[in-house]
């Protein structure tokens, strides 16, 4: 075992029912225990994040605490064995940074069993561009795939495009030969995400709230990342025996929709959790986004801040106005 490491951490604290975060030091003794300690060299920003750090406690009930879902760094302990002292890992997932202290601290304690080993060719610093969003994205296009989805079926439609995961997806799907049809509630980011390989960019009015309970079917697939009343709007559009992978709620937790695209027209309403999958399942992810689904143009636009710039940048995230991945470098 190390010694008392001192380290810096950006911890949010309750103060007279406001939550409020800075920078503090502290020690891998305040650490909760765990069978492997890390170096975090990097982190990455998403809007679990940000609920955490607003005090949400459907995130994370106690404060103080640190948020941050994803971390990468090396191995500085390890009880287990495996990973082993030195090695470079990815954590993602689980409960880091919702109950467990996370990546916006400089040193995280977690159980063997989160810890994925950095993907060949992977710095901490590109794995958390992708973070979550990417693996997220992944897994949103691995069960579409699954499904059976092919470039010659028609337009897949990416809803909230310009975020990190939809950012993502449209570049992956592009890659493979798809059709994109890029949604997005920020007119300025259109030429961004035909850059990325959107072939047409569309208002979110393309997911107007219709009373009608089919539509005109448009897409043959579909990734939605923003869940409530444009998703059940996307439902309507998909042709039949299409596909739509759904992995957020940015836009509600509530889907009110029929079940006739279902019963009419087959359609697949396919849920992705990227919390609580298997080891294996997420690094099957992560080596194809190391290697044959590798996103540069998401790569290069990625941003990086440092513990002072958290605040301003979670608080974005909450009022709808982030694009794009942020990434949290330690060194900064």
């Amino acid at each position: 075992m190390t010694s008392e490491i001192q380290f810096k951490a950006w911890r949010v604290e309750e103060q007279d029912g406001d939550y409020k975060g800075a920078e503090q030091t502290l020690g891998t003794t305040d650490l909760p225990a765990g069978e492997v300690l890390i170096k975090v060299s990097h982190s990455s920003l998403n809007y679990k994040d940000a609920l955490s750090a607003s005090g949400n406690k459907g995130v994370t009930r106690s404060f103080p605490h640190t948020p941050g879902i994803d971390a990468a760094g090396e191995v500085v302990e390890s009880a287990t064995g495996t990973p082993e002292v030195g090695s470079p890992v990815v954590v993602t997932g689980y409960d880091l940074g919702m109950g467990t202290d996370g990546g916006f601290g400089e040193y995280i304690r977690v159980p063997a069993a989160w810890c994925v080993p950095m993907p060949a060719g992977w710095e901490a610093k590109t794995a958390m561009i992708y973070g979550t969003a990417g693996l997220t994205a992944g897994l949103c296009v691995q069960k579409l795939l699954t499904m059976g989805a092919k470039p010659e079926q028609g337009k897949v439609a990416v809803s909230g495009a310009s975020g990190a995961v939809g950012s993502v997806a449209v570049e992956l799907l592009a890659k493979l030969g798809f059709d994109v049809v890029a949604i997005s509630g920020k007119a300025d980011h259109a030429e961004g995400l035909k850059e990325l390989g959107a072939t047409e960019v569309v208002g979110r009015d393309a997911l107007a709230e219709d009373k009608k309970p089919m539509l005109k079917p448009v897409f043959a697939n579909g990734v939605d990342t923003v869940g409530g009343s444009p998703l059940a709007e996307l439902l309507k559009q998909i042709k039949p025996g299409g596909s739509v992978s759904c992995c957020g709620l940015v836009a509600g937790p509530q889907l009110q929709t029929t079940v006739l695209p279902f019963i009419l027209r087959g359609v697949n309403l396919l849920g992705v959790d990227s919390v609580e999958i298997s080891l294996p399942e997420k690094e099957a992810v992560w080596i194809k986004l190391a290697g044959d689904w590798k996103c540069p143009k998401a790569e290069a636009s990625a941003k990086r801040i440092g513990r002072a710039d958290l605040d301003g940048a979670l608080k974005a995230f909450l009022k709808g106005e982030s694009a794009g991945k942020i990434v949290l470098d330690h060194a900064i």
